[in-house]
């Protein structure tokens, strides 16, 4: 395995129906110095319950799932105000399920059938403030936003300087304690900006945010 470091010890939740499957990412993990499950559940009503008891950094999130699917987990989660960075895994590689997860709120869509060292990788990037998306993805995600962008109103005029120097941040995959220590600010205060920022040009999830923003040239 690769050496992958996350910054400071992580609390993970992890959530798939697949017994074999969320062992083996619970496995995987514990070759990482700095991650700890605190969490497994084995259905989306299960962790839902379980990310308002255990409040965790990282919540490592399956798709196609019976009963509540990962989609509905998701935006359950998000809607409960659960601000932990959440990523899709899953071996659904259709684009609409990839812009359905990030238009509700994930921060990032691997793939299951990727090499377990690029899991791990694109984990601990996640985790170091980036925005993570199976690269085979990327270009599909791109072009859909940027399609959908022409079409809808966004204007950045709209934006503080405040909001506009976050919106840069978030442009460069960075969580919300990096941007409060990379712009000397509390982190509860980056948090308020965040969402004024994301219903002023209506945005659903901040890898669309940066996204747009690259695709826009945010400078």
């Amino acid at each position: 395995m690769t050496a992958n470091t996350v910054p400071d010890t992580t609390r993970v939740l992890v959530i798939d129906d697949h017994p074999l499957l969320r062992r083996g990412v619970c496995q995987l993990l514990a070759l990482v110095e700095g991650f700890t499950v605190v969490g497994e559940a084995a259905s989306g009503r299960e962790g839902i319950e379980l990310a308002k008891q255990l409040d965790p950094d990282l919540i490592l999130l399956d798709l196609n799932m019976k009963g509540i699917n990962g989609l509905e987990t998701l935006r359950t989660m998000r809607d409960m105000g659960v601000d932990a960075r959440i990523i899709m895994l899953t071996v659904s590689n259709a684009p609409e399920d990839l812009l359905a997860a990030i238009r509700a709120g994930s921060d990032g869509y691997i793939l299951k059938d990727n090499d377990p060292d690029n899991i791990l990788k694109m984990i601990c990037d996640a985790m170091q403030g980036q925005n993570v998306i199976s690269p085979e993805l990327s270009s599909l995600l791109a072009t859909a936003l940027r399609e959908e962008s022409e079409s809808e109103s966004r204007n950045q005029a709209s934006l503080t300087e405040r909001e506009t120097a976050i919106l840069r941040c978030l442009a460069a995959g960075m969580s919300n304690k990096l941007i409060a220590r990379e712009l000397d600010i509390m982190e509860s205060t980056v948090k308020v900006h965040v969402r004024n920022l994301f219903k002023k040009l209506k945005f659903r999830s901040r890898v669309e945010a940066a996204v747009w923003a690259i695709a826009n040239e945010t400078n």
